[in-house]
């Protein structure tokens, strides 16, 4: 799967998730609601809003104000998204997959159940493939029909905000070696190091 495209046409997200979008940075805040209008979303916290408008929504981001924009609304998900505790690390990085799950719904059916711990299908996933501590190193594959540089965004505030006190700086990076949704692919891998 390419960028830009929803595994499914009917996959909705939540408002508070889409409000990530508007609130990634004060500049351009007008614009990129602006944006989002044009493409049918008034984002309100509890409302839910078709994928694939919000996909057209990034898309025209991307094409008109730079990629820059996309990671600095991948950030913001992370002050803007529900998410389960978090205590370190490799449980941040493992519970993305959860929050991008409980921030969707396919017919009317939210895609992650918190009593069962059960994930629906039809929106990808984001997998944490390696977690080595002593090495101070992780992998993620991001399988998904969000921006590269969106995704990227995710990975790097939550490696900042969960990486261990002792570590100085945080790298985040695409694997060219792998498969590239922008180059085509259906995923992108990350290579994470702290």
């Amino acid at each position: 799967m390419a960028e830009f495209i929803a595994f499914n046409p009917k996959v909705e997200v939540i408002g508070g998730t889409v409000n990530a979008f508007v609130n990634s940075m004060n500049r351009g805040k007008e614009k990129r609601l602006a944006i989002l209008e044009k493409h049918g979303i008034t984002p309100k916290e509890e409302e839910w809003y078709s994928q694939q408008n919000w996909l057209n929504a990034f898309k025209e981001v991307a094409d008109s104000v730079g990629e820059m924009n996309l990671f600095l609304i991948g950030v913001a998900i992370i002050e803007n998204a529900q998410f389960p505790p978090i205590n370190n690390l490799e449980e941040g990085l493992s519970v993305i997959d959860v929050a991008y799950h409980m921030s969707h719904r396919l017919d009317g059916q939210v895609l992650f159940n918190p009593e069962t711990g059960e994930k629906g299908e039809g929106i990808g996933n984001y997998t944490l493939v390696e977690f080595n501590e002593k090495e101070r190193m992780a992998t993620m594959v991001c399988k998904n029909p969000y921006p590269s540089k969106f995704d990227e965004g995710i990975i790097t505030a939550i490696c900042r905000k969960y990486q261990p006190a002792d570590s100085e700086k945080v790298i985040v990076k695409v694997d060219i070696e792998k498969e590239r949704r922008t180059k085509g692919g259906e995923s992108c891998t990350y290579i994470i190091n702290w």
